[in-house]
């Protein structure tokens, strides 16, 4: 063990604990995307059933992503803040898509939009940046 894995940390900020479980949300909802579209295809429910079953894995495997960002920010994990940061940004793209369509599709955007943007602001929050041991700029 070095010496940094010695010296007590102060507890876990509750700003690092949102973002944790905003990431966890959003890597949980995708699996269980990926995984209803994967029975879809496999039950020949879909119009086509490769396109949603090679969409599934996709999807699970892009789940995967923000889920072990969130167990790195549980675990302190200065590493897991890049790809959590990357999931929020990315999320905003089919957001934007959602706002931009009609109907019951709009309040779908505005919940991804919300849930993005209060990732990044928690993840951005120089709170976090200190509790994951990233130092900013001399």
């Amino acid at each position: 063990m070095s010496s940094d894995d010695q010296t007590p940390r102060p507890d876990r900020p509750s700003r690092l604990t949102a973002a944790a479980a905003v990431c966890a949300a959003e890597g949980l909802a995708l699996v269980v995307g990926g995984v209803y579209m994967l029975v879809m295809g496999l039950l020949g429910r879909s119009d086509s059933a490769s396109q949603a079953e090679m969409g599934g894995l996709t999807l699970m495997a892009l789940g995967v992503i923000p889920l072990a960002a969130a167990r790195g920010l549980v675990r302190r994990r200065g590493w897991s803040r890049g790809p959590a940061i990357i999931t929020q940004l990315i999320a905003l793209i089919p957001a934007w898509t959602l706002l931009r369509a009609s109907g019951a599709l709009i309040p779908l955007g505005v919940v991804l939009a919300a849930v993005a943007v209060t990732g990044l602001v928690l993840l951005v929050n120089p709170t976090t940046a200190e509790a994951l041991g990233i130092r900013g700029r001399a």
